[in-house]
This record gives C-alpha cells, structure tokens and sequence, in this order.
C-alpha cells in the first residue's frame, strides 16, 4: 500500500478561513475547516495554482491588521 501523498495525479487544493493553502490527496476527506478550490487534478497542476495565487504566506488576519 501506498501513502496518499506519495501519488502524483489525484491532488486538490484547500483555502482555509485564513486564506492559507494546502494540497490534499483527491482520495482523503477533506479536514474540518478546510474547503476545496481547485481540482482535482496532478500535483503539479495543484502546485501552480498554489504559486499563483497564494503570494503572500501570512494568515488574512495578519495581512489586514491595522
């Protein structure tokens, strides 16, 4: 058996209330919090969309305190 995060195809990318990403395996439940945005699709196809547009690593909280 292999680990789901060892599988390069079947990808999806959550956003958490804080406008924080992550890339989860298509086959795992998605965790309490988190909803999906982008997939599935490959990794790689994940990892783009990640880069692109998820700039600024800060929790929302942080980026719009004043």
């Amino acid at each position: 058996m292999t680990h789901p995060f060892d599988d390069p195809s079947g990808y999806r990318v959550l956003v958490n209330s804080l406008e924080q990403h992550s890339m989860w395996p298509s086959g795992v439940p998605v965790p309490a919090g988190w909803s999906p945005v982008f997939g599935p699709d490959s990794r790689q196809a994940c990892h783009r969309y990640v880069e692109s547009r998820w700039s600024d690593m800060r929790p929302v909280t942080v980026r719009t305190a004043r």
